[in-house]
């Protein structure tokens, strides 16, 4: 589900929405181009969704000449997850960000709520949306700690971030209206005020199957670097690289059926920021690039049972090795996602231009 809401008294054109909606729909991703990371194969969807059980949900926030922003929500699992918590974890490529609820998640190896992502300055209202949501869960009239989960980026480039125009209630719909199935990606969600490497970065989602399990990805791109493609170096031949110094940052969610513990996990979380690398990531001074791992395998999840000892299973360590391939290759072509299905937005702040592809299609024939 992708909410899209319009400010009528702050006047944007419908015509402008219209094309932008109509581009989402028409743009390639990375395989219509022959970019295809890696040696696992994509799941149905190639999306992090093939992860049974997870949904997405976006809020999309278009309103007026400046505001350009919005909530994407993960969902690990049916049912109350605060009650029946997934294993999770953690992993900071770098630190420079706001990854609200991380330390939790390093000290218990459990994630108890949706994963929030949304713009820097919002971090706060993403917090009270996921809270109020968990609270109103069946079974919850008791609880009176929860551990929100929200990643961010800086979208200040295109939207008026100071104006905090997130509230708890755009969270609360993203999470409600998440859904399994195909993923909205580009200029939408949390991705809608977001740049990568020069160009319009957003919202990219891609998946593995490989020795009967599925890893996902999804990814809010908004970092620099030098733009490579399936080893090509298309940034220096387009002539639009952020270069060296292109701050912003990435957050990276990792879905999986496999049964993981939270050490694992969070083996599982490096090597999807590691797989930024491929993509030709800086991982600048100003980048905050983090990864939140979990696992929704029934057997691996955590559930209450007071002081009685809990059981759960899971892969061990030498059994690994695949998924961690899976999390580069997908992370790789998320990326990718996410710039190919990106659409240019404009606001009085100034405008991130839609990767031109023809172009992109001209380097990438030169370069195989």
């Amino acid at each position: 589900m992708c909410y899209v809401r319009i400010h009528m008294r702050r006047y944007l054109p419908l015509v402008l929405l219209a094309v932008l909606l109509a581009a989402q729909t028409t743009r390639p991703r990375a395989r219509d181009i022959g970019l295809a990371p890696g040696v696992h194969s994509p799941g149905p969807l190639n999306a992090i969704t093939d992860v049974a059980g997870v949904r997405v949900g976006h809020v999309t926030l278009i309103e007026g000449d400046d505001v350009r922003t919005g909530v994407t929500a993960i969902v690990p699992a049916d049912g109350n997850l605060f009650q029946n918590k997934v294993p999770g974890a953690v992993f900071v490529g770098n630190a420079f960000g706001k990854l609200a609820g991380s330390t939790q998640v390093d000290e218990l190896g459990t994630i108890e709520t949706p994963i929030v992502l949304t713009n820097t300055l919002s971090v706060g209202a993403a917090m009270e949306g996921a809270i109020a949501y968990t609270l109103s869960q069946p079974g919850n009239e008791h609880v009176t700690s929860v551990n929100a989960l929200v990643g961010e980026t800086n979208d200040s480039g295109l939207n008026d971030i100071r104006g905090m125009h997130v509230k708890p209630e755009h969270v609360v719909e993203a999470i409600r209206s998440a859904k399994g199935g195909l993923v909205p990606e580009g200029s939408v969600g949390a991705g809608t005020g977001t740049r990568c490497f020069g160009w319009k970065g957003g919202i990219g989602t891609s998946s593995r199957v490989s020795g009967g399990y599925t890893v996902g990805v999804l990814v809010q791109t908004n970092f620099g670097g030098h733009l490579t493609m399936g080893g090509i170096p298309v940034g220096r031949e387009l002539a639009n690289d952020a270069g060296g110094g292109g701050d912003g940052s990435c957050m990276i969610v990792v879905a999986t059926d496999a049964p993981l513990t939270a050490r694992d996990l969070k083996r599982l979380a490096a090597r999807a920021v590691f797989g930024l690398a491929r993509t030709g990531s800086s991982y600048s001074n100003g980048s905050g690039d983090f990864a939140i791992a979990f696992s929704t395998a029934p057997g691996a999840r955590i559930r209450q049972t007071g002081s009685r000892p809990a059981s759960y299973e899971a892969l061990g360590t030498d059994a690994v090795s695949p998924l961690f391939d899976m999390a580069l290759e997908t992370t790789e072509e998320a990326v990718y996602n996410s710039l190919l299905q990106a659409t240019t937005v404009q606001s009085k702040f100034g405008a991130a231009q839609a990767i031109p592809i023809d172009r992109l299609r001209q380097i990438l024939s030169r370069g195989r």
